[in-house]
């Protein structure tokens, strides 16, 4: 796995992951009330323009204690970025380095809310190779996955398409993410069904969130 990554989940769709005093935040939104800014990120990853995921204010207070961090998103986003703001837009397909974190994207579009409503630009991401986070859709990457962020409750799925991804992508293990509307109770009826049904896809699942983990094969041998 080359270097070692660690893994922040915080609450809804917010990660971090750091990695040789580097630090990358994807999806820091208006949901996401337990994230502190540190002064050691080099980009900011935003999936999609829904306010759960893209806080304009937090990505600002960000920037202010990292004046070398880069937004990279879909043109939607980075054309409503504050002046001045170091960006690089991107699409399906575009692969990049940013500090030393490797990064592909993946899909294109947002999943279906409701056919009357607009659609919008979605990309999943997946980092150095060993995690994917597909944002708000159920695009699958072009690769093996070790460590999967798995949306588990939202107005644009239900659980039976949740599990038919985690069958279609089969990571080592997978963690629950885009959970905020959910109460305490709801996330234990998921965490329940998803923990019965995962090992039959040989997926292990656990709940990581607000605790730093280091993404290699000890998690999952100690998990599994």
């Amino acid at each position: 796995m080359g270097e070692k990554m660690q893994l922040t989940k915080y609450a809804h769709a917010c990660l971090s992951l750091e990695k040789s005093g580097m630090q990358i935040v994807i999806d820091p939104g208006n949901l996401t009330d337990d994230y502190t800014p540190s002064s050691e990120v080099v980009a900011i990853i935003i999936t999609h323009i829904h306010s759960d995921h893209f806080d304009p204010g937090m990505i600002n207070r960000i920037t202010q204690l990292n004046q070398n961090a880069v937004v990279i998103a879909h043109q939607s986003i980075t054309d409503k970025l504050a002046a001045g703001t170091a960006y690089v837009s991107v699409e399906a397909g575009d692969a990049l380095t940013v500090g030393n974190f490797g990064l592909k994207f993946y899909g294109g579009e947002h999943a279906t809310i409701f056919d009357r409503l607009p659609g919008v630009a979605n990309l999943g991401v997946m980092v150095d190779e060993i995690l994917y986070y597909p944002g708000d859709s159920f695009a699958v990457p072009d690769m093996d996955v070790k460590f999967l962020a798995l949306p588990v409750a939202a107005p644009w799925l239900k659980i039976s398409e949740t599990i038919d991804f985690l069958n279609s992508v089969r990571p080592k293990l997978a963690f629950p993410t885009h959970d905020a509307i959910l109460s305490t109770s709801g996330k234990q009826i998921v965490d329940n069904l998803l923990s019965q049904l995962a090992p039959s896809y040989e997926v292990a699942y656990r709940r990581l969130d607000h605790t730093a983990v280091d993404l290699d094969e000890k998690l999952i041998s100690r998990l599994i």
